[in-house]
């Protein structure tokens, strides 16, 4: 098994494709509901589609988005606007990572793992 994709709804589809085309993401698919991006590594897609009816409190996930060159990254991402809820921090389970949200009110987190994303120091062994 392999993962795919994550979809999101989003308020504003117009918006939403300008958000995640400034996150650096390309866009493959549009039409006035729905929009798909591929990233610029791997061949996982991402996509939003749009629910008039979406409410921001109603957001419970969070999508993760990891990028090796994350400080630069950041630093880009502010200088063309984007507003980060979570600056940088290193977390106590080994991630560094920034937040933000979406204009539709979902939530992201930009971060880089490296080594500690599959094999962190309390991984399970094979046994389970």
């Amino acid at each position: 098994m392999n993962f795919n994709q994550v979809t999101l709804a989003v308020h504003d589809i117009n918006l939403a494709v300008d958000f995640y085309k400034t996150l650096g993401l390309t866009q493959i698919v549009a039409d006035e509901h729905y929009a798909r991006f591929s990233f610029p590594d791997g061949d996982a897609t991402f996509s939003i589609y749009l629910d008039t009816d979406k409410r921001d409190l109603d957001c419970r996930g969070v999508i993760y988005f990891e990028h090796e060159e994350l400080e630069q990254l950041v630093e880009s991402l502010k200088s063309k606007g984007i507003v980060f809820s979570q600056e940088l921090t290193m977390q106590s389970y080994l991630w560094k990572e920034a937040g933000l949200s979406d204009p539709s009110g979902n939530k992201i987190k930009l971060y880089w793992a490296g080594e500690n994303r599959l094999n962190p120091p309390w991984k399970l062994d094979d046994r389970g």
